[in-house]
């Protein structure tokens, strides 16, 4: 069944974060007629975006009509410091995140999975500048550096700085679509498959 992609952006976001996620997801429905996964961006309003080195960006749905998300991903960034604060944007998340199949976050978006909770005694990963504010947010995290990314409980991953969402998302792919899919999304994107991407 065709699953709901709905990725989290706000102002300030880090543009692959978001975009590298959105293109691998998407890149791989176009390749299998569009039947796998239907992605899109989500803000709290429907109005511009203006993520980090000022790239203008227009959410496709707000928190008010989005779908019902099957994956939901949260991207990173410097406005992660701000959006934290925004209880609208954390009961937002909290609700969605028990109705996901999935929830990832890419970058600094691992600060929201701290504050819902999600990531209380449990691995994850996160830019390498972010870990310090990490152990803050969330004290009985387990930090895991050496990795692009971690899974976190039952259907919650953590990915690494920026980059690094590309991998986890292909990870995702690959757990619901298997190995000749990311291969030939892979190959499409001329991207070199990262080996932790197969691990399980």
């Amino acid at each position: 069944m065709k699953k709901n992609v709905g990725i989290f952006i706000f102002d300030n976001a880090e543009v692959l974060d978001f975009a590298g996620p959105f293109e691998v997801f998407s890149v791989t429905s176009e390749l299998n007629n569009f039947e796998l996964f239907d992605v899109f961006t989500i803000a709290k309003a429907k109005k511009e975006i203006t993520a980090v080195n000022g790239l203008s960006v227009n959410p496709k749905y707000d928190f008010n009509d989005c779908p019902k998300v099957d994956i939901l991903i949260l991207a990173g960034g410097d406005g992660t410091n701000q959006v934290i604060k925004d209880e609208e944007v954390i009961n937002w998340i909290t609700k969605q995140h028990k109705e996901t199949e999935i929830t990832m976050s890419i970058c600094s978006g691992s600060r929201f999975l701290a504050l819902i909770g999600e990531l209380n005694n449990n691995p994850y990963c996160t830019h390498h500048q972010v870990y310090d504010d990490m152990k803050r947010l969330v004290p009985s995290g387990i930090p895991i550096k050496d990795k692009r990314f971690t899974k976190a409980n039952e259907k919650t991953y953590t990915s690494g700085g920026i980059s690094a969402g590309i991998d986890l998302s292909f990870h995702i792919i690959f757990k619901l679509h298997g190995k000749e899919t990311i291969e030939n999304t892979a190959k499409y994107m001329e991207y070199p498959i990262n080996k932790e991407v197969y691990n399980s």
